[in-house]
């Protein structure tokens, strides 16, 4: 199997959804996200590896679907926020205080 990076995900889910997405809006899609959450915090607790990886791919899913909705490009914001290493202290192996949320 090819690897798939950010920006291909982030198309194939605007080329199945976006019609739907657009629809349904950011409010709307949120709250899936979030029950998607409540589903991985579920399988960390008692799922099977096969639930897991299908857990984070529909979190991934959902997240991708709001910024997609929302213009934004997963890509771009990746390489923005952490393309230069930890945004707390700049380091690509991160440096901070573990009470602080880097």
């Amino acid at each position: 199997m090819e690897p798939l990076s950010f920006a291909d995900f982030q198309t194939l889910i605007r080329n199945m959804y976006h019609e739907k997405d657009v629809a349904r809006g950011v409010d709307g899609t949120f709250m899936w996200l979030m029950e998607e959450v409540g589903e991985l915090a579920s399988a960390l607790r008692e799922g099977t590896p096969e639930e897991l990886r299908g857990e984070f791919a529909d979190v991934i899913a959902w997240l991708t679907t709001i910024a997609n909705v929302a213009g934004v490009d997963l890509t771009q914001a990746l390489r923005e926020k952490y393309g230069a290493g930890c945004p707390g202290c700049g380091q690509l192996a991160c440096l901070c205080d573990n009470a602080e949320k880097p």
